[in-house]
């Protein structure tokens, strides 16, 4: 490959790299990712819980993280990427969805359908499962 001034590839090299290299769908990732999803949860509804009543939009909002992520794991379909990418997309076509101990209903819907845009943009791109952090953006 031959590099321009100051060692850089020129765009068109650039973008022969970026073609290349299409990761490939790892299904044992994403169950890793969605478990590790539903402990961090847990932990934030743990702490919303014990902060008391001015902290129930965090426990609310971890309630849809866990649900989405359980309901995706449990699923069976994490080994491919287009049959995941369905269920995602059945979920987001429902209307309502039953989650016990919530302080609030329509809070959550909109909480689950944000966390399934999001996974659904991460099955999409096929990045971001490996970031296993607690926090996430």
């Amino acid at each position: 490959m031959r590099l321009l001034a100051f060692g850089y590839p020129s765009r068109t090299q650039t973008e022969s790299i970026m073609s290349e290299t299409p990761k490939a769908w790892n299904g044992e990732l994403i169950l890793e990712w969605l478990e590790s999803r539903v402990d961090a949860a847990r932990v934030e509804q743990a702490a919303a819980d014990r902060r008391g009543y001015e902290a129930q939009d965090d426990y609310d909002k971890a309630a849809a993280e866990e649900w989405v992520c359980r309901t995706l794991k449990t699923a069976g379909c994490t080994h491919d990427q287009v049959a995941f990418a369905a269920q995602i997309k059945e979920l987001l076509a429902k209307d309502e969805y039953r989650i016990t101990g919530i302080y609030d209903d329509r809070r959550v819907e909109r909480y689950i359908r944000a966390n399934l845009r999001k996974i659904a943009k991460m099955t999409k791109a096929n990045e971001g499962f490996a970031n296993k952090l607690r926090y996430q953006r």
